[in-house]
């Protein structure tokens, strides 16, 4: 059938199952506009109110849901609007298409009006990045996009299709994709190379000797990251960790792989982790780490990461590999896979019964929240523990990592490895629309919120309700921080001290609002939203002294 580019573009959205988009139209892109306005019944598009909360959303869409994200923009400041969002999808695995339209063939490289060359600018942050000047091209690579974005260690693909592409007419048929590679449609991921698509076979030998490796250790540790989360094996790690008792810790992204609530699950490690799993990380003879890209947040100082311990890896990215930690053994290949198979052959190791009792020691001292911003969280847990919760990045970040039982995976979405204030209420609004069922959390500080609060517009107007917990201090509350232990208490420029009235703004925006200073206020405005399932927005005053204690810093806790 002979359509426009941009028809194309449309029906390969709807062969890969795509009922929801995230975007801001601009002129370049207006041919994509006109058919997506054809197909309203069929694609529901999530109007933001700036590019960078579209591509927020398209990501938080891609975390809770397990979907691949899809996210458009138009050409120049539109398109690179998108590039915090496109890294915080790099960092964190998540798996996120994004459609830009440039201007035409003919004007590239002239510097056009809004002409900027946004395959260039991002192909150090997403796995492959296309410029497409003709209809022809249009299918084929946008099968070939998705396949890659969701394909072995998912991340962002960004396609950029010229204007003229997509005016000009092609040749199309529509093939849905579970008959993509069954027809041999991906001819191009040949000549490209299988751009993270290959799933790696990992050897049975491999098996074998992580096998006799844990039965002779007396004090295994499970380190589990965000690849267990993204490649769903979450199930098969707690199945091999209770079926041998061993000891599991996450990294900050691989929140929510084991419930909070298991005993054998010990919390967070690194910099801002739980010091019950930094001392189980630092005491261990084995640490078995899953998923895991060993970042500075995690290791610090590496010669001192986990120095008694051998280092197993398993990841399905080799060249994660050996990166950042020299390991002992690995096993490349897809997480759940492989502990189903070591599960088969593993024998339950001899555990040290001094070491398990000194676990469980250090976490009976954790269990009672010490500061008003944990006991803020608690209470978030207690009135809704099955929601999913979105955050934005600073001290409230860890303060809901530490003390929200989390109890599935994907539950928490958070910018782990970029750390982008401003993502929350983005990737918060893109997890209601994959879900609307699901109550939404978000949580963040007043610094992160004043990059992000124009999205409370795109709450109102998508009817997408969100409840947004501010932890407002009046500060940049985790600079502060590093300010007072490493700076001599000189708060350069981290004291906002705006005095915005936040229960007025959400107010300005139809929304629901409450001030609150204690935790009786607080349970109560949570639990009136709660009961009318409406969104909203609890303004809560924190003392902008309240810091994370204790945390790792430059090696020593600090309280």
């Amino acid at each position: 059938m002979i359509m426009k580019g941009a028809s194309i573009v449309i029906n390969c959205l709807l062969e890969q199952g795509v009922d929801t988009v995230f975007g801001y139209p601009g002129v370049s892109i207006l041919e994509v506009y006109d058919e997506l306005y054809k197909n309203k019944n069929s694609i529901r598009h999530v109007l933001s109110a700036h590019e960078q909360g579209a591509a927020h959303a398209a990501d938080g869409y891609a975390r809770s849901t397990g979907r691949v994200g899809v996210c458009l923009a138009t050409s120049g400041p539109g398109a690179t609007n998108l590039v915090t969002g496109i890294a915080a999808a790099f960092m964190d695995s998540s798996p996120v298409v994004f459609i830009t339209c440039n201007v035409d063939e003919k004007l590239l490289g002239r510097d056009a009006f809004q002409e900027v060359d946004i395959v260039g600018i991002s192909m150090p942050i997403t796995k492959c990045s296309y410029l497409i000047d003709s209809p022809e091209e249009i299918a084929e690579t946008m099968r070939e996009a998705f396949a890659i974005a969701g394909g072995g260690r998912p991340g962002p693909v960004l396609i950029d299709i010229t204007h003229n592409a997509t005016a000009a007419k092609a040749d199309y048929e529509f093939i849905p994709k579970a008959e993509h590679i069954k027809r041999g449609r991906l001819s191009r991921m040949h000549r490209r190379g299988d751009m993270g698509l290959r799933r790696e076979e990992f050897r049975e030998d491999d098996i074998n000797i992580l096998a006799e490796m844990i039965a002779a250790t007396r004090k295994p540790l499970i380190l589990a990251g965000g690849g267990v989360v993204r490649s769903g094996a979450s199930g098969a790690l707690e199945r091999f960790a209770e079926s041998r008792a061993i000891p599991v810790i996450s990294t900050l992204m691989g929140s929510g792989v084991m419930h909070d609530t298991n005993p054998l699950y010990l919390g967070m490690a690194g910099s801002y982790g739980c010091p019950q799993a930094n001392y189980a990380l630092q005491s261990c003879d084995m640490l078995i780490a899953v998923g895991v890209r060993f970042s500075d947040r995690l290791t610090g100082k590496t010669e001192y990461f986990a120095p008694e311990a051998k280092i197993v890896h398993i990841d399905i990215d080799r060249s994660e590999i050996d990166k950042n930690v020299d390991t002992a053994h690995h096993v490349v290949g897809d997480a759940g896979e492989i502990l189903e198979s070591l599960d088969a052959i593993c024998p339950r190791p001899d555990i040290e019964a001094s070491w398990t009792e000194e676990l469980r020691r250090r976490m009976a001292l954790q269990a009672v929240a010490v500061s008003f911003p944990e006991a803020l969280i608690r209470a978030i847990n207690r009135l809704c523990p099955d929601a999913l919760i979105a955050t934005d990045v600073g001290q409230h970040q860890i303060w809901t990592c530490r003390n929200f039982d989390f109890s599935y995976p994907g539950q928490l979405i958070t910018s782990g490895g970029y750390g982008a204030m401003g993502f929350g209420l983005g990737a918060a609004i893109g997890a209601k629309a994959g879900n609307p069922e699901k109550t939404v959390i978000h949580i963040t500080g007043d610094g992160s919120f004043g990059m992000n609060m124009t999205e409370l517009a795109t709450e109102v107007r998508e009817k997408l309700p969100v409840i947004t917990v501010i932890f407002n201090n009046s500060a940049l509350g985790l600079v502060r921080q590093n300010q007072r232990f490493n700076y001599g208490r000189r708060y350069s420029q981290t004291s906002l001290g705006d005095m915005v009235d936040y229960k007025a703004l959400a107010a300005a925006f139809g929304i629901d609002a409450f001030h609150v200073e204690d935790l009786p206020q607080f349970e109560a405005a949570l639990g009136n939203l709660l009961r009318s399932g409406k969104g909203g927005v609890i303004d809560c005053l924190i003392d902008k002294d309240e810091y994370i204690r204790p945390m790792l810093d430059k090696g020593r806790l600090t309280y």
